[in-house]
C-alpha cells in the first residue's frame, strides 16, 4: 500500500524512530551562537546513541524547532512537536523562552528536560513534568556575587535591560550583596546611552559594572565606552550571564573583551567522557565548545538512559526523574527537589567564574569556583 505524501509543513514518521523535540534559538534575535552550540551537543549525543544501538533497536531522532528567543513561538513549537508524537522535549537556552515552553509542556503532559536556561521559576507551580540540567540563577549568581566581594568590589553598578531574567538576576545580586556590605546601583539601559553609563559610574563611585544586557547591542558599545573613558580605568566590567563565552564576543571586541568575568558551568578539569566529547564537539563546531554544547550532549545522555530504562510513555518518563543517575560530561547527574525551585533540578552542575586572558584572549582563566 502506498503512503500518501505528507502535506507541506508536516513531517511524516513511520513510527520506527523514537523522537525528541528540540527547542533551540537558531535565528535572531535569539542568541544564535548559543543555539548552534546547544544543537551541536544534542546532535552529537543522538549520533552516539544511534551508533550504540539506539533505543531498544530503534533510532533516536531530533525534531528541531527554532525559537528565535520568542516565548510565543516556543509555546507553539511545543504544541506542534507534541502533536508529532515526540516522547519528550529538550533544549532551549533563553530563560524566558524556556519558561513559556515549560508551562506549555506541563499543561500538555509532555516531559521536558531543559538544557541551559537558569531562571529559578521555570513554572509558576511545582511540576513533575519538567527537569533541568543548568544551575538555577539564584545558585550561580550568588557564587558570582561571592566572587565580586572576594575581589574587593562593594559598589556594583548593574546596567540592565527590561526583562524578567535580568530583573531576577539583579534581585539575586542585591539580596546576596547588601547584607554583606555591598551596594547595587541599577542603571536603566532603556534610558541611558553608553556615554551616560560612564557618567553614572563616575557619579556613583562604582568599582564594577555588570552587563545585564543583550549582545552585541548594547553590550559591545557599553564595553567600548567604558574601556575608552580614562576616569574608569580601574572599573571592572562583568557579564554574569556568559556573553564572553562565545567567539562572537572576542570577534566584536578584540582586546576590549578580555578581563570581563562571567559564569560558565564546567569543572576545572574534564574527566575522560568530557574530554572525549569535547574533542568531538570541537570537530563538529570547528571551534572550542562552550559549556552550552556540553549541556546539549548531557541532555541526550539523560533522555537516552531514561528511554532505555522506562520506555517512551510520557508519564513513565516524567516519573523517572528522581531515579536518574547518569554519568554526564561534567559529573554524575541526579535530579532532586530543591527549595524554591519548581522543577526537578540537577543540584548542581559545576560553576566557575572565568574571563578571557588579556595576554591571550582565546584562553580562559578560572578566577573562582562554586
Amino acid at each position: 500500500m502506498n503512503t500518501p505524501p505528507s502535506p507541506p509543513g508536516v513531517e511524516r514518521t513511520d513510527g520506527s524512530a523514537v523522537r525528541i523535540g528540540a527547542l533551540v534559538p537558531l535565528t535572531r534575535p535569539g542568541w544564535v551562537e548559543a543555539g548552534r552550540h546547544l544543537l551541536a551537543g544534542l546532535e552529537l549525543g543522538v549520533r552516539e546513541v544511534n551508533d550504540t544501538g539506539g533505543i531498544a533497536g530503534r533510532p533516536l531522532e531530533l525534531v528541531v524547532r527554532d525559537t528565535a528567543a520568542d516565548p510565543r513561538r516556543a509555546a507553539a513549537a511545543v504544541d506542534e512537536v507534541a502533536g508529532l508524537g515526540v516522547a519528550a522535549l529538550a533544549g532551549e537556552y533563553h530563560s524566558v523562552v524556556a519558561r513559556a515552553a515549560a508551562a506549555r509542556a506541563d499543561a500538555l503532559g509532555l516531559p521536558f528536560l531543559c538544557s541551559s536556561a537558569v531562571l529559578d521559576a521555570l513554572t509558576e507551580q511545582p511540576t513533575e513534568w519538567v527537569a533541568r540540567l543548568a544551575p538555577a540563577q539564584s545558585h550561580g549568581w550568588r557564587i558570582y556575587a561571592d566572587f565580586l566581594l572576594g575581589a574587593g568590589h562593594s559598589r556594583i553598578a548593574v546596567a540592565a535591560q527590561p526583562s524578567v531574567y535580568w530583573a531576577s538576576g539583579t534581585r539575586v545580586l542585591r539580596d546576596h550583596l547588601v547584607p554583606r556590605g555591598g551596594t547595587v546601583i541599577e542603571l536603566d539601559m532603556g534610558a541611558l546611552s553608553p556615554t551616560a553609563v560612564c557618567d553614572e559610574l563616575v557619579g556613583h563611585r562604582a568599582t564594577a559594572l555588570l552587563l545585564l544586557v543583550g549582545h552585541p547591542e548594547p553590550a559591545v558599545p557599553i564595553v567600548r565606552a567604558v574601556r575608552r573613558d580614562p576616569r574608569l580605568a580601574e572599573v571592572m566590567i562583568g557579564a554574569p550571564a556568559g556573553q564572553p563565552e562565545f567567539a562572537g564576543w572576542a570577534t566584536s571586541l578584540g582586546d576590549d573583551g578580555a578581563a570581563i568575568p562571567f559564569l560558565r558551568y564546567l569543572p576545572e578539569r574534564l574527566g575522560p567522557l568530557g574530554t572525549r566529547v569535547g574533542t568531538a564537539l570541537r570537530e563538529r563546531l570547528a571551534e572550542a565548545p562552550s559549556f552550552v554544547a556540553f549541556e546539549g550532549y548531557d541532555t541526550v545522555a539523560v533522555l537516552a538512559d531514561v528511554l532505555r530504562s522506562h520506555g517512551v510513555d510520557r508519564a513513565r518518563i516524567a516519573e523517572s526523574w528522581p531515579r536518574v543517575t547518569v554519568e554526564g560530561t561534567r559529573g554524575r547527574i541526579r535530579f532532586s527537589r530543591t527549595p524554591d525551585i519548581s522543577v526537578w533540578q540537577w543540584a548542581w552542575a559545576p560553576v566557575q567564574v572565568v574571563d578571557r586572558d588579556p595576554a591571550e584572549p582565546e584562553r580562559f582563566r578560572i578566577l573562582h569556583t562554586g
